[in-house]
């Protein structure tokens, strides 16, 4: 649990190695988060939930960090505004490292001493804790990335040797899209439970529970650039008959005209040609057997009533995850789903403050299943349930079909 420990710590300063001071502070948007508060953010958890429960003779680094860097906890008290999160020019980046250091050092040593009666509380914390770090290792490369794309010079967030890295992987170009069948009949959902090594999983993946789904069939790959083009140049987004009315009004309001992003030609021709999109590499001309991400769910839903077919549910989704035949499962896209964020059968949250991480927020949110090529290593599994709310497109999101077996 130590090196598992180090490594996830050791792997969020990787990510922020290459940014600058400037870079780490500034916050571009309400929903997006300063890379310097991520840092910050994910020590004040360990702090708050561990050590200082379970290290009786801790001594906070800073008392006015529990006010600065708490995201929504209620039970645990005020919190500065999340829009105004890029204010805090105060502490410094060194100062956050500093307080890494500080909170790494007791937790190695709470770690290592751990009374074996108090293990049992400790270790699903600590696994809670690790895998909330890994959610803000993405988070803090699509922030970091709608940060950069504000600036006009259009920034790489790396270059060189990392760009094999930092972009979704294209498919073959000879494979073409096919549509797998599936029977539908009672199929189980979710985990049995949470909190071991080998089978963790987030509080709103339970309790497993049996779901009826008639049959379907289901794409066996994601959607690529190229197909989403054909959708632009069709008119897709001047098309108001294709768009849920919230959709169609935000397209309105923000000016939408292709994912977040994409960057078409001075002169716009018949096809993609010229077309080029902006990734955590900098400008780069636009693949079109790449899996299109970047697009809101309202998006993912219009191109779905274009080409006559529609958005698999959560249920659909997991149920078809083992096939063989599917490809890009994870490490590619998250992939919206048509089903809003609701509790399992049977949920309940936890007690205390970790009660609040995932429960209150299920209203007014969708389901993305899988995961991206900037999600972590061993931070992926078939029932995992992200959610952000219909609009979002700032996250690596992108779609699979799905269609009526009938």
């Amino acid at each position: 649990m130590l090196r598992q420990y180090l490594r996830v710590r050791d792997d969020t300063l990787a990510l922020a190695a290459s940014l600058s001071a400037e870079d780490q502070c500034v916050q571009s948007m309400p929903d997006a988060s300063p890379t310097k508060w991520h840092l910050a953010h994910t020590t004040w958890f360990f702090e708050t939930m561990l050590l200082r429960p379970f290290s009786p003779h801790y001594q906070v680094f800073n008392d006015q960090y529990h006010y600065l860097f708490n995201s929504y906890y209620e039970s645990l008290g005020s919190r500065h505004p999340r829009p105004q999160r890029g204010l805090l020019t105060r502490p410094s980046a060194d100062e956050v490292i500093e307080y890494r250091r500080y909170v790494d050092a007791a937790m190695q040593e709470l770690i290592e001493h751990a009374r074996g009666d108090a293990w049992p509380q400790l270790k699903p914390l600590l696994l809670l804790g690790l895998n909330h770090e890994q959610q803000h290792q993405e988070l803090l490369l699509t922030d970091i990335l709608h940060l950069l794309s504000c600036n006009p010079l259009l920034p790489a967030y790396r270059s060189g040797s990392d760009k094999d890295s930092l972009s979704p992987a294209s498919i073959s170009a000879a494979h073409g899209l096919t549509w797998l069948s599936h029977p539908g009949g009672t199929v189980g959902i979710g985990c049995a439970g949470t909190g071991d090594d080998d089978d963790f999983a987030f509080d709103n993946e339970t309790p497993r529970h049996n779901v009826l789904l008639s049959p379907y069939r289901l794409a066996d790959r994601l959607l690529t650039c190229g197909e989403y083009a054909e959708f632009i140049l069709d008119g897709g987004y001047r098309q108001a008959g294709l768009w849920l009315s919230d959709g169609w009004a935000t397209v309105q309001a923000q000016g939408w005209k292709a994912p977040a992003y994409w960057m078409a030609p001075d002169e716009v021709v018949a096809g993609i040609e010229g077309w080029e999109i902006f990734g955590l590499d900098g400008v780069r001309p636009l693949d079109p057997w790449a899996p299109v991400t970047n697009i809101s769910f309202y998006e993912a839903a219009a191109y779905a009533e274009w080409a006559q077919a529609r958005l698999p549910n959560e249920f659909e989704w997991e149920a078809a995850a083992g096939d063989p035949r599917m490809a890009q499962v994870t490490g590619h896209a998250w992939q919206w789903t048509r089903s809003s964020y609701d509790p399992y059968p049977g949920f309940r949250s936890a007690p205390g403050a970790v009660g609040e991480y995932n429960g209150k927020f299920m209203v007014g949110q969708l389901v993305l299943r899988g995961s991206s090529f900037a999600t972590p290593p061993g931070h992926t599994r078939v029932t995992y349930r992200n959610f952000f709310p219909p609009n979002a497109r700032w996250q690596f999101s992108g779609l699979r079909l799905a269609r009526d077996n009938i």
